[in-house]
């Protein structure tokens, strides 16, 4: 049994830890409450923005073509672009590795020219932890942008928007998808892929193409699809929409804007998901560590009773020595 000093000293020192980590889970839940804040003002529009891009993509010209090239699938996927925002920092439990590893599994199982050779996929990061997808699973990286731990004006996406869209109209990418984590709740939030580029209902995966789900206004997959139906006849959009000065000066000034909303609200929805998952983490730990304070303390007791037993046993050893 170890000694009541050393027992002492660890004592000391969990107690210290514990002390950061109460501190660490009282400033993440003052993040929290800031960021969660901002994800559900905009949340709403966010959904009602992407709504109005899924009408547009449907609708085409007299010559049967999409109205813009932002709207306009690509025949052949020959390469994704995958936007991966991550945490700067660890201290949030798996909230990291769920995310890389949710993206290699979407990238094995969806992007598939053929049955064996896999679609090449390059990242561009936001979030010092999204390098894992590097080095863990070998993937290329081709930019890296800061990431703020409150964000709170669009503009600091814009630089990432911009990136995507001129890579996507230049041919480089078929496919632009975010990896992003969805904040559910406190207690849950889920790793999630949407394809942002080009824009279509028709996607694998029920949260692709839609910005989180937001039971307000109804905008999910199966609400799209039955919209779709509804409205389309034969691959022709009953809407009739008037652009002035023209279609394209519109919607090359719109669309991207509207990305950029999607991409933002996908950066909020990751902000409050990394306060909730590290004030978690650091609430566990706080637990653990009074845990392991009883348990020492109780060693600590037993050893002390032990040494007080054992001094007992020889000062009545001794006097009875001397008696004799």
């Amino acid at each position: 049994m170890a000694s009541t000093k050393d027992i002492q000293r660890r004592i000391k020192s969990i107690i210290s830890t514990k002390k950061i980590t109460k501190a660490m889970e009282m400033v993440a839940a003052a993040k929290m409450r800031r960021a969660v804040e901002a994800v559900l003002q905009t949340r709403t529009y966010a959904n009602l923005s992407w709504e109005i891009i899924l009408n547009l993509s449907q609708a085409i010209n007299n010559k049967g073509e999409g109205l813009h090239p932002l709207l306009s699938k690509r025949e052949k996927i020959k390469k994704i672009g995958i936007i991966l925002i991550t945490t700067n920092r660890g201290l949030c439990g798996g909230f990291n590795t769920a995310i890389v590893n949710k993206v290699n599994e979407s990238i094995k199982k969806h992007h598939r020219d053929g049955e064996d050779v896999i679609i090449e996929a390059e990242f561009v990061l936001m979030g010092k932890k999204g390098a894992n997808i590097h080095h863990h699973h070998g993937h290329k990286i081709v930019a890296e942008f800061p990431k703020l731990d409150l964000a709170s004006e669009v503009k600091e996406i814009v630089p990432v928007a911009k990136l995507v869209v001129d890579e996507y109209l230049s041919g480089t990418y078929d496919k632009i998808m975010v990896a992003y984590t969805d904040y559910v709740s406190t207690s849950k939030q889920v790793p999630r892929i949407k394809q942002i580029l080009p824009v279509d209902i028709s996607t694998e995966e029920k949260y692709l193409g839609v910005a989180g789900e937001d039971t307000r206004i109804g905008v999910d997959h199966d609400f799209i699809e039955k919209k779709s139906i509804k409205h389309l006849t034969k691959n022709e959009f009953i809407y009739e929409y008037t652009f002035e000065p023209s279609p394209f000066e519109v919607l090359d000034e719109m669309v991207p804007r509207l990305i950029e909303i999607q991409l933002y609200q996908a950066l909020l929805e990751t902000n409050a998901s990394e306060h909730s998952a590290r004030m978690t983490a650091m609430h566990q730990a706080t637990d653990a560590a009074n845990d392991m304070v009883d348990e020492l303390t109780l060693f600590y007791n037993k050893a002390r009773q032990a040494s007080i037993t054992a001094e007992i046993a020889e000062i009545s050893a001794g006097a009875n020595a001397l008696a004799k």
